[in-house]
């Protein structure tokens, strides 16, 4: 049986279809990569998963269960847990007391969650803790959330995540707004969680994630065009097709370049 998966999913908003009847499955430990020109309705499609939208037609399924109307956060206590284009921690708080609401939601829900939610003699600065030292932010741990780097608050956001307990962790381009090397740093650490727990992940820069997903999944106009192994989708004459009449698939010239080359 398949984690997720969508059957005939639409969303309208007035007279524009954003996601036009997208049948998605996912398979549990997969890692499964989404892309698309800027308006193919991916972020959407995300939005319908985890319930921020409810759908205009067509339905939602997690590990077997019709989840289609029920709300964000009843999804994310059954382990379907997101992150967002835009970095959302609380800037005002220390870096370790942005764990704080996470840990209390997943114990609530979770009587073991990890290694740091087993001993009852753990106190919430212990948790948080072993959370931050889950991303390598220990060291920050008294800091003022603001005064992290932008690729370090996107860390503390994953660490966020993972505190929940998901089965599912969808990432909505974890590497936006991020340079080289803190790129880097965060697929360094969702390479170790691949292993973990089923990731779907939304992101423009295509190079940095076709030698980490398992499966590439590609949306046009809301419909999902192609799919299949990453090498082969983007050799794909439809794929191309799409993206060539868009400016966005690729950031940097040398990218585009370097896909060229492997047509």
């Amino acid at each position: 049986m398949s984690l997720l998966t969508t059957n005939g999913l639409v969303k309208h908003f007035g007279g524009l279809t954003a996601v036009n009847d997208v049948n998605l499955s996912i398979e549990e430990n997969e890692t499964l990569g989404i892309i698309g020109p800027n308006g193919s309705g991916k972020t959407t499609l995300f939005n319908l998963l985890t319930g921020f939208f409810l759908p205009s037609s067509g339905r939602v399924f997690f590990q077997g269960r019709d989840i289609t109307r029920l709300s964000p956060e009843k999804r994310v206590s059954m382990g379907m847990v997101r992150t967002f284009q835009l970095v959302s921690v609380f800037n005002s708080l220390k870096v370790w007391e942005n764990l704080v609401p996470c840990i209390t939601w997943s114990y609530k829900f979770h009587h073991s969650f990890w290694k740091f939610l087993t001993s009852s003699s753990h106190s919430t600065w212990d948790s948080s803790l072993e959370a931050l030292k889950l991303v390598e932010l220990e060291g920050y741990a008294h800091a003022v959330t603001a005064e992290l780097s932008y690729g370090d608050r996107r860390l503390l956001e994953i660490a966020l995540s993972l505190s929940l307990k998901p089965k599912l962790l969808l990432l909505d381009e974890p590497f936006s707004g991020l340079s080289d090397v803190e790129i880097t740093k965060v697929l360094s650490l969702l390479k170790i969680l691949k292993s973990k727990v089923t990731i779907v992940i939304i992101e423009h820069k295509i190079s940095a994630i076709v030698d980490f997903v398992d499966r590439l999944s590609v949306m046009n106009e809301g419909h999902i065009i192609c799919e299949g192994d990453p090498s082969e989708v983007l050799r794909d004459s439809l794929v191309n097709e799409c993206y060539w009449g868009k400016e966005e698939m690729f950031e940097e010239e040398g990218q585009r370049e370097a896909s060229l080359d492997q047509n």
